[in-house]
């Protein structure tokens, strides 16, 4: 299970954290974060897949809900976290939305989920306890539903100095993209495609019409691993 308690300490000024540590490559944090939910966006959309329950698992202060809510207006948007000041943050924010925000011991998984997604929180969970971190997803989706797996890249040297400027990725235990789709195999998951995405910063975004054409090499700051639930 994600162990996330240390972000009670930070939940009030995560967004401020994140944004300093981010700031290097010119973009914000939701930048990145609807990025990451257009292009799984576009995936879906050619695997013609219209979600009808959403779990993003590791949600902190709900940022990617409201991209969720552009992206897939029909959905359900569930967001589970183990840091109660994490979710009560969530919850102020996305208080306009039909959005729900469950600790994760609150949350029992009965097969219900149509995509799972997470990003950046399996740093942050020992490697012990990773498996059954994906147990419990792996559980949480209905038979054909697909997980969204999206980490830092930690073959990036970009990624690691940013990492190095965000106080809470501090004790972050990194994995690669190999390292998760063993991971991910090992529950029971088929893996569908691995894409890695934001190649050049913002000084650089003359460039980045390029990006849809490299995603299948290891140079991106982050990567998805896209996978589903036989």
């Amino acid at each position: 299970m994600i162990q996330r308690t240390e972000f009670d300490v930070v939940a009030n000024h995560y967004e401020a954290a994140l944004d300093r540590g981010i700031s290097v490559s010119g973009e914000t944090k939701d930048y990145f974060a609807k990025a990451r939910i257009v292009w799984l966006a576009k995936q879906l959309d050619q695997l013609n897949r219209v979600p009808g329950a959403i779990l993003d698992y590791g949600c902190g202060i709900g940022s990617a809900a409201p991209f969720f809510n552009q992206c897939f207006p029909l959905a359900k948007f569930l967001g589970l976290d183990t840091s109660s000041r994490s979710l009560q943050e969530a919850r102020r924010l996305n208080c306009d939305t039909s959005s729900t925000f469950l600790n994760c011991v609150e949350y029992q998984p009965v097969g219900a989920i149509d995509l799972a997604f997470c990003n950046g929180v399996f740093h942050h969970i020992l490697p012990e306890h990773r498996p059954g971190t994906i147990d419990y997803i792996h559980r949480s989706l209905r038979p054909g539903g697909l997980f969204a797996f999206w980490e830092n890249n930690p073959w990036n040297p970009g990624t690691r100095y940013v990492m190095s400027r965000i106080p809470f990725d501090s004790d972050a235990i990194t994995l690669s993209a190999l390292e998760a789709q063993r991971l991910l195999k090992d529950t029971g998951f088929e893996i569908l495609r691995t894409d890695f995405l934001f190649i050049f910063p913002r000084a650089f975004r003359f460039l980045r019409v390029l990006e849809p054409y490299l995603v299948r090499l290891p140079f991106g700051a982050q990567y998805q691993v896209l996978c589903r639930k036989p």
